[in-house]
């Protein structure tokens, strides 16, 4: 049955969808982020180097956002549900193949592109039904939406090293294969919902299906350009921070705290940040402008901490800067996606999160192998961090043409201007200054 067109519920059945989404992120960019733990064995194993190791994850990367607007363009035509679910089996089945691999090909073709194939059925329509569900809550939805990353980091780093240590990575792939096959009861929650703003036809093209029509608008084009540069540097953390920390002279647990407090802030600061983006009173791009600078200072100060003397050593400085990337990062996140519907529309949000993960895929196949590169040319992560911290800054910058980004002063009027479902920035709330004598009001401007 199709369900009746009816706004955003902003809540009911759509918290049951934010949580969905909590565990489908968890699933897959957790996952992803605590892997690194067992490259040290990859290497060690198949007796290669650390920028071979690194397309592991590099390919993982790439498939799983460069095929994003594929699994967008079936969500389109079949409902976010089935792919999903899809997407689940097919992520185990990569873990699966993995665990019996003879080469660092075998990673390659299991991690890189089998796994990585299901994580692109699974992210952009579960991200984007969260953003159909939720109108003035949406930030805060899919904040909590992309806890699940921080969260599945926060338990699956020191679990994978014990996993490590006791089953070896084959036992531990093949352990990963079965968690990960719970993105398929995740994908069952995701209930279609039918709203105003939705195409009244389905796309006639498989070209038209991928929403490539989106990057006519400007608006758009400056995210996606500066999204580009940003990803770039922002997965690096997610494959080097652990070989970081362990390069720093810390433990192999003491790697998974670091790691771990990462997690934390990441997790920390969803919902207060969710919380205070809707509120109105700053504009989202210009947020999204903020932390995204604030990013790559943390990866900067991740770089730039000095070794440890040993591995008992808990590593406090690089904790700390672990702990302010976290904080920044996870503010970050929920602003990329949630500026969308306000700059495209509600109706093409789903399709708008799988362009944006195509064009992060550029970064994600470039960061990981270039930090290798580095690492393997300079002896340790230092230039690789300064490297990503910069593309992050670089692509903060490109924020700047976003409508908003940055504060004017000028007189302004009250339009009519459409909510943003319908792809149209919501009016900075109007200041009104009143005189002693007079109760009307004598200007009226925003900044």
């Amino acid at each position: 049955m199709t369900p009746k067109p009816t706004g955003p519920p902003d809540g009911g059945w759509g918290w049951v969808v934010a949580a969905a989404g909590f565990a489908v992120n968890g699933l897959s960019y957790g996952v992803l982020r605590s892997l690194g733990l067992a490259f040290p064995d990859f290497a060690e194993y198949f007796d290669r180097n650390a920028q071979e190791t690194a397309w592991v994850s590099a390919l993982a990367l790439a498939v799983q956002q460069a095929a994003s607007p594929v699994g967008s363009a079936l969500s389109t035509r079949w409902g976010a549900r089935p792919v999903v679910m899809v997407g689940g089996v097919l992520t185990s089945l990569g873990f699966v193949f993995s665990a019996f691999a003879h080469s660092l090909l075998h990673l390659y073709l299991g991690l890189g592109v089998l796994a990585g194939s299901g994580w692109a059925l699974v992210f952009a329509p579960a991200l984007g039904t969260v953003s159909r569900y939720f109108s003035r809550r949406r930030v805060l939805a899919v904040g909590l939406a992309l806890m699940g990353n921080g969260a599945s980091s926060l338990l699956l780093a020191p679990a994978l090293q014990l996993l490590l240590d006791n089953f070896g990575w084959r036992g531990a792939l093949l352990l990963l294969g079965a968690v990960t096959l719970h993105l398929t009861p995740c994908g069952a929650l995701l209930r279609p919902l039918a709203l105003p703003g939705d195409p009244l036809a389905l796309p006639r093209s498989p070209l038209a299906a991928l929403g490539l029509g989106l990057f006519r608008r400007p608006a758009f084009l400056v995210l996606t350009l500066g999204t580009a540069l940003v990803g770039v540097g922002y997965f690096i953390p997610y494959v080097h921070l652990a070989p970081h920390a362990l390069d720093r002279g810390l433990g192999g647990y003491g790697a998974a705290l670091v790691v771990a407090a990462a997690a934390v802030g990441d997790i920390g600061v969803r919902l207060p940040c969710g919380w205070l983006a809707d509120q109105g009173w700053v504009p989202l791009p210009r947020l999204l402008t903020i932390f995204g600078a604030l990013t790559g200072l943390g990866l900067l100060a991740v770089g730039l901490v000095p070794v440890v003397g040993n591995e008992d050593s808990w590593g406090g400085p690089l904790l700390a800067a672990a702990g302010v990337y976290g904080l920044s990062a996870g503010s970050f996140a929920p602003l990329t996606f949630c500026v969308l519907p306000e700059l495209v529309g509600i109706g093409n949000v789903v399709q708008a999160t799988g362009l944006v993960m195509l064009l992060l895929s550029l970064g994600g196949l470039l960061g990981p192998p270039l930090s290798g590169f580095l690492k393997d040319e300079t002896g340790d992560f230092t230039a690789s961090f300064l490297m990503c911290g910069s593309f992050v800054l670089s692509g903060s910058f490109i924020y700047l043409g976003l409508p908003k980004a940055l504060p004017s002063c000028r007189q302004a009027s009250r339009p009519g201007t459409p909510p943003p479902e319908m792809g149209e920035l919501l009016p900075v709330p109007q200041v009104a200054l009143l005189s002693p004598g007079d109760p009307h009001s004598t200007l009226d401007t925003t900044c």
